[in-house]
C-alpha cells in the first residue's frame, strides 16, 4: 500500500496557514467592540472590557516565568491576515520559553509559534474554538507543525510542540484563569 507523499506546495501552504507571526510594535490590536448586557430592571450597561492578547501574556507569565514577549501582531504585520477580519483574532502576541532548545528551533522565524507560542483573542468563545479546531485539524498529518491549543472563553493559547507535555500542561493551567 502506498503512502501519500505530502507536495511543496501543500507543505508551503499548511505552514504559511499556521504562521505565527512577526516582532513586536507599539502599534494597538484591533479591539472588539464593546457590548452591553441586560440588568434585572431592564437597563443596559456595558460589560466587561474584553481581554486583549497583551493582557492575557500578562496574566499567563506572571504564572510562567520561561515565557518573553516576542512580539505583538498588528494589522500591518500579521502574516496570516487574520488580525480584525470577521470570525478572526481581535489581538495576538506571540512569546518565547527558555526551555526550548535553541537547537530545535535554529532557524525559526521570530514570532514562530515553535519559539514558544502565541495567544489570539476573538469577539466570541465559538470563534476561539473554531481557530483551535481548524489548527489541529491542518497539523493532524504533519508532525512538525502539531502545537499544544488551550481554548478558554475567548482566548486561544497556542504552545509549541518542543515543550513536553508537563511543560505544556502549565500553559494549560494558566488558560483556565483568561477565559
Amino acid at each position: 500500500m502506498r503512502k501519500p507523499v505530502l507536495s511543496a506546495a501543500t507543505l508551503v501552504i499548511a505552514l504559511g496557514a499556521l504562521t505565527a507571526c512577526g516582532s513586536g510594535s507599539d502599534q494597538k490590536n484591533i479591539e472588539p467592540k464593546s457590548t452591553t448586557t441586560a440588568t434585572a430592571d431592564g437597563f443596559t450597561e456595558p460589560a466587561a472590557k474584553p481581554l486583549t492578547a497583551s493582557e492575557a501574556f500578562t496574566k499567563l507569565s506572571a504564572k510562567i516565568s520561561t515565557a518573553k514577549l516576542s512580539g505583538v501582531v498588528t494589522v500591518e504585520n500579521d502574516p496570516n491576515h487574520l488580525l480584525g477580519r470577521p470570525n478572526q483574532y481581535t489581538s495576538k502576541i506571540t512569546f518565547t520559553d527558555s526551555r526550548i532548545k535553541g537547537s530545535d528551533v535554529a532557524g525559526a522565524e521570530l514570532g514562530s509559534v515553535g519559539l514558544g507560542g502565541a495567544i489570539e483573542v476573538f469577539t466570541t468563545a465559538a470563534d476561539a474554538q473554531a481557530r483551535a479546531d481548524y489548527i489541529q485539524k491542518v497539523t493532524k498529518g504533519i508532525p512538525m507543525l502539531i502545537e499544544y491549543d488551550y481554548v478558554s472563553g475567548t482566548v486561544l493559547v497556542r504552545v509549541s510542540r518542543y515543550l513536553t507535555p508537563a511543560q505544556a500542561a502549565d500553559y494549560k493551567a494558566g488558560a483556565a484563569f483568561l477565559g
